[in-house]
């Protein structure tokens, strides 16, 4: 017995437009909500030079920073350390020289703000040549 004579036969389809539509949704959702993060902290190894060490010029000027935040110029120590004070005792120091080279030795624990503030005492001053003392690896 034959029940499905007068049926033809379907043939069964797929259809994908509604399955690319939900794809499509799905990665404009991901591409909304997905956050770029930084990294927060970045471990560093600050360089060392192997270099002799040069002859001193008349016209350098030695700023020192110590790790506590003091900040001597020429060995001799300031009472203040803001940008203002710096700059002047740069002025005192290089004296009638012309234009001369600022060299700053920072000590390892000293902060970044103070190198800073050197920097932009020299630019206040009105020395644009700073140079950083490093030291050989032991």
């Amino acid at each position: 017995m034959n029940f499905q004579r007068g049926r033809g036969h379907d043939v069964p389809e797929i259809n994908l437009i509604p399955l690319i539509d939900v794809l499509l949704v799905i990665i404009i959702f991901l591409m909304l909500t997905t956050t770029y993060a930084k990294f927060s902290g970045l471990e560093i190894n600050l360089p060392t030079a192997d270099a002799s060490k040069q002859p001193e010029q008349p016209n350098e000027v030695s700023v020192a920073v110590t790790a506590s935040g003091q900040v001597l110029v020429n060995k001799s120590p300031l009472a203040a350390t803001d940008v203002n004070a710096i700059s002047e005792a740069l002025r005192r120091a290089a004296g009638d020289s012309k234009d001369p080279v600022i060299v700053i030795n920072a000590d390892a624990k000293a902060t970044h703000q103070s190198v800073v503030d050197i920097m932009q005492a020299a630019q206040t001053a009105g020395y644009p040549h700073i140079s950083f003392a490093t030291q050989s690896p032991r």
